[in-house]
């Protein structure tokens, strides 16, 4: 009996005709889009089948979209039969893990995702941070560079996503500076990314302010599944410490190289990437080669990932 933990993807992940298979073929699918529409106000599956891209990478939208296609993803992998060991989400992604294990309901999360997207966006304005990507330099050393660009502003690590891949966070000049003495650290590539805010950085801590507010509002229940948080790199104890971690998330560093540690030292063999893309995938293969590794996206991703789980 495989130990399979459900990974759900991050802002990003995003692509124009990204769960549109699903709602073809599965009314369970159809459903989830159907209540995000009516949650929203606006049409899910015209945005995320037909775009724009312009409009579908706009963070207020981009987020709701990503958890849509996630949880249709995951009904449909539960109508299947599996059920998970542990679950876990990059960034946004959490949040469609706390959907997945009934601690909020997917009404509640599709609308906070909007609003945490749109305060996110709102919080710098454009052109004041960014971030960027360090292939192949360990975290010690990324974390040097950022202390010794941070004279020049705000530049602090976002992600730990594998061994060999960190991102940074904060202020245009700053990150630049990080990025060209991580270069001289020993970094194979090293580049700032096309993104319009410096997520999970202190310059963000009034979002995650504006976030809790709205978090207030939602009654948590109890966890169906356990979720490694990706702040702590460990489980939830309890559902009190939802909304903390939630709003510590939005200007914090994600350790999702930890978390995914922390699932194989508890047994997970198998992970499965539950929504649009394979960023995840990717990272997982470089923290660990024992685990099987699959995902489902679409209509053949689903069928490659229940052959390999039967």
């Amino acid at each position: 009996m495989k130990n399979i933990a459900f990974v759900f993807p991050g802002q990003g992940a995003q692509y124009v005709g990204m769960g549109k298979e699903f709602v073809e073929n599965f009314n369970i699918a159809n459903d989830i889009f159907e209540r995000a529409s009516d949650s929203l106000g606006y049409d899910m599956k015209e945005l995320c089948f037909e775009g724009p891209e312009d409009e579908l990478k706009k963070t207020e939208n981009t987020q709701p979209a990503i958890l849509t296609v996630s949880i249709a993803a995951y009904e449909v992998l539960i109508k299947h039969g599996y059920k998970p060991k542990a679950l876990a989400g990059l960034s946004l992604g959490e949040f469609s893990a706390l959907v997945a294990s009934n601690v909020m309901s997917f009404e509640e999360a599709v609308k906070v995702v909007r609003k945490r997207g749109r305060y996110m966006q709102q919080e710098v304005p454009l052109g004041v941070g960014t971030m960027a990507a360090f292939i192949g330099l360990d975290r010690e050393k990324v974390i040097e560079a950022c202390n010794k660009a941070s004279q020049f502003g705000v530049v602090e690590p976002a992600n730990f996503n594998s061994p060999i891949q960190t991102v940074i966070s904060g202020e245009i000049k700053a990150v630049e500076k990080a990025v060209q003495i991580g270069k001289e650290l020993g970094a194979k590539k090293a580049k700032v990314l096309n993104v319009s805010a410096p997520f999970h950085s202190s310059m963000l801590k009034g979002a995650g302010e504006k976030l809790s507010k709205e978090l207030d509002k939602i009654e948590f229940k109890e966890f169906t599944y356990p979720i490694v948080a990706n702040v702590t790199a460990e489980y939830y104890n309890s559902v009190s410490q939802v909304s903390k971690l939630l709003v510590k998330q939005v200007s914090n560093s994600v350790l999702w190289e930890d978390s995914v540690k922390r699932m194989i030292k508890d047994g997970i063999d198998t992970f499965v990437e539950v929504g649009p893309g394979k960023a995840l995938s990717g990272f997982i293969k470089r923290i660990s080669r024992n685990v099987q590794i699959l995902n489902v996206e679409d209509m053949e991703s689903l069928e490659k990932t229940l052959k390999a789980l039967e």
